[in-house]
């Protein structure tokens, strides 16, 4: 039997350049799937009212280290030199599944409260092989949408983050394929997530590429950030090593040659950007426009909540404010006109959804409210004192809404939020994350005196 839910009467942004704004439309879903996106549809079906609501696609995070959930704050004025000795050489080696597991599940409960529907999860701390099953464990309890990207283990800054020479062990990450991802249509998909060169040694960054590549799942790096990273020319390095190609998503691209541009965008290989790290924590400056200007489609991330908000709206004002700054700043010291290219409120809206699924490679199931797509979609209070009243949609969602509007939030077309409220048991999942948070701690304490 046909289950339907019909979204009525809300201002509708689509992402959808067929379909456009309605401001006043309806949104029909059938079995998980958007069905119609029109002005009015007549339908026998269970009637969410939409009236003062504005509906866009969910928000797509393409790059988070969701296990950081326990640990969230604990960093707040951390450089990225600091971030690796005082989370992946402290807390990282005395994380269990168990915490891992209490991380996924406060974590992706706190990306479907904040309306994003879509997460890159990007799991570096795969100390054992039951710390990917409790990873895996808590993204499908909580009904999100996610590419659960194994990454290596974390257990010593020395053997993973200088020149290592310890490639992720092949034979888990195929267990977890084949355990896991049977097939490629769930919810739950898997990518690889590698240190790449510069931090492994070129045995290591060709071994994991191939491993990638053998399984047939995405590839996710790090790359061009901070002190480090900015100076190792890691794309060109790859290059090198022939190993450029369709299937990596390179994150943070801040400290890219030229060449190494053109090199990402030739291959065919996707961008995450993740401002608010970049500017607080000196990766550099968020490369919005350098990629849209290479032809590229920048998409954003939150990466680590142990020093910024872990809410797309951040990510959002982080990268307009930062990119404008930029170029104003450039445009005044040349005494010039802005650019007509100059970043708008409407395109972040599209780099934190539809891009966002590009680069995530879902663009045919989500990213926008398109008939055939997968519905994931979110309500934004629009009556709320923040961001009534309403001039331009787009830019009130991206501009003036918080975490507190996001007012309805659909998965694969199952209710996860509504009235303002998670349908989820928020309350066992602060108890667990806060357990953790002080096991953690406690053992730090003791690795420390050892």
């Amino acid at each position: 039997m046909t289950k339907r839910m019909l979204l009525r009467s809300g201002h509708v942004v689509s992402m959808d350049p067929g379909i456009g704004d309605l401001p006043r439309g309806d949104v029909l879903i059938e079995d998980g799937k958007i069905a119609a996106v029109e002005r009015e549809i007549a339908a026998d079906a269970e009637v969410l009212d939409m009236t003062g609501r504005i509906v866009v696609p969910g928000f797509v995070d393409t790059h988070r280290h969701t296990w950081e959930a326990p640990i969230r704050g604990c960093a707040p004025d951390a450089t990225l030199d600091d971030y690796f000795v005082d989370v992946l050489d402290t807390f990282a080696p005395v994380y269990t599944p168990e915490d891992v597991y209490a991380g996924n599940l406060a974590g992706s409960l706190e990306c479907l409260n904040a309306g994003i529907t879509t997460l890159v999860d990007w799991s570096h701390i795969n100390n054992t092989p039951e710390h990917p099953d409790a990873a895996l464990q808590a993204l499908a309890e909580t009904g999100i949408r996610a590419q659960y990207a194994y990454g290596s283990a974390n257990t010593s800054l020395a053997d993973y983050w200088f020149d290592s020479k310890i490639a992720m062990p092949g034979d888990d990450v195929r267990r977890v394929r084949n355990r896991y991802f049977a097939s490629d249509d769930g919810l739950l998909t898997m990518a690889l997530a590698t240190r790449g060169p510069g931090f492994c040694i070129n045995d290591v960054v060709t071994a994991e590429w191939g491993l990638a590549r053998e399984l047939g799942i995405p590839i996710t790096v790090h790359v061009a950030m901070g002190r480090l990273a900015g100076r190792f020319g890691m794309v060109e390095q790859l290059h090198d090593l022939g190993l450029l190609g369709p299937d990596t998503t390179y994150v943070h691209c801040c400290y890219f040659s030229e060449e190494e541009w053109r090199m990402v965008a030739d291959s065919g290989g996707t961008v995450s950007i993740a401002p608010q790290v970049e500017t607080q924590m000196g990766h550099g400056w968020p490369p919005v426009m350098k990629a849209i200007e290479h032809g590229l489609r920048p998409s954003l991330s939150i990466d680590v909540v142990t020093t910024v908000p872990g809410d797309m709206f951040t990510q959002i004002r982080a990268a307009f404010g930062a990119e404008r700054a930029r170029v104003n700043a450039a445009c005044w010291k040349a005494d010039v006109g802005i650019p007509e290219t100059m970043l708008t409120a409407r395109q972040m809206l599209k780099i934190a959804t539809l891009n966002g699924a590009h680069v995530a490679g879902l663009e045919d199931r989500t990213g926008s409210l398109t008939p055939g797509k997968r519905a994931d979609v979110v309500a934004i209070d629009a009556t709320a004192l923040n961001v009534t009243p309403v001039h331009d949609a787009a830019a009130a969602v991206t501009l003036s809404a918080d975490v507190s509007n996001v007012d309805t939030v659909i998965v694969d077309g199952v209710i996860r939020k509504r009235d303002g409220r998670l349908l989820a048991d928020a309350e066992r999942a602060r108890r667990l994350v806060e357990e953790s948070r002080d096991r953690l701690v406690a053992a730090k304490a003791v690795r420390a005196k050892a």
